[in-house]
């Protein structure tokens, strides 16, 4: 099975291609100073989460395809994907501090939300791309239930302050769709994706 190039630095989303069992290759998109090149991935005025979601995962995917060709290096299969948390229209990025990620489980606590995760796969001058859409129902989280979990650390560099894998599995009530589109990569709609490009599963 051919290698692909991973244009992620999620640990989840490599353990999860290791699962599938592809060879990956991860890009590290630094220059030669050690200076990291990062997406914009601000959220434009009035674009709704999955308009969002499915254009960042793309602008990742161009990026990495730039960045492969400038620096020559092997042509192979490109996989990006970008994953955002949805309370209706508003969407919820990675916290910036504990306050933040206070506010956001505060927000969560009790509701429905969905996550949205899209994928990208370039091979050559074929792009493809699906969304996983998955809807989770958190059960009602006491200011006590929050603050330890923000101590803990795991709410930090994840989309709506939480991972589904790790302690945060205890919040959610009920869910409907992807676990592993929740975690980061569908694995399913990653699976058809690179099913184009030759590989079988």
């Amino acid at each position: 099975m051919q290698t692909i190039w991973l244009a992620s630095k999620s640990p989840r989303r490599a353990e999860l291609l290791q699962g599938m069992g592809v060879p990956f290759e991860v890009l590290q998109f630094t220059d030669a100073a050690g200076a990291q090149y990062e997406v914009d991935e601000s959220v434009h005025p009035g674009e709704p989460p999955r308009d969002y979601v499915r254009r960042v995962a793309l602008d990742k995917a161009l990026h990495a395809l730039s960045y492969m060709r400038d620096r020559q290096l092997v042509a192979r299969p490109l996989l990006s994907a970008d994953t955002t948390v949805a309370l209706g229209d508003r969407i919820l990025g990675k916290p910036a501090d504990a306050a933040e990620a206070r506010e956001m489980l505060g927000a969560l606590s009790g509701q429905v939300h969905e996550v949205l995760t899209a994928v990208v796969v370039i091979d050559g001058h074929d792009i493809r791309q699906m969304l996983s859409v998955s809807r989770v129902h958190f059960m009602p989280l006491s200011v006590e239930t929050i603050d330890r979990y923000i101590a803990s650390g795991e709410p930090f560099d994840k989309a709506g302050a939480y991972g589904i894998q790790g302690h945060a599995g205890t919040f959610v009530a009920d869910m409907q769709g992807s676990f592993t589109g929740i975690m980061g990569l569908p694995v399913h709609e990653t699976a058809c994706l690179l099913e184009h490009c030759g590989y079988r599963f």
